[in-house]
């Protein structure tokens, strides 16, 4: 259960954390909306809503681990960038 479920409060590093979790979820959407191919579009979006959930449940204490799949995200997001820009081109 995470901690702001639970009643456990956040530190100061968990949360600033956090809300670096939730500029780059919103971050891959501001990307999607640029696709103009709306099936493309909507899968892209259904896989990002799937990886988020599925790291959902990470304790907030785990924060190593936080930052290893932020990395892994902001790769991604760096390379969707990318194609996006390719396509549009």
């Amino acid at each position: 259960m995470s901690a702001t479920t639970s009643g456990a409060k956040l530190s100061l590093r968990q949360f600033m954390l956090r809300q670096q979790v939730i500029k780059l979820y919103r971050d891959f959407f501001r990307t999607t909306a640029q696709i103009n191919d709306a099936g493309q579009r909507n899968e892209i979006r259904q896989m990002v809503r799937t990886d988020f959930k599925a790291n959902k449940a990470v304790d907030p204490a785990e924060e190593e681990r936080i930052k290893a799949l932020m990395f892994n995200g902001e790769k991604m997001l760096r390379e969707l960038k990318q194609s996006v820009d390719l396509s549009r081109a």
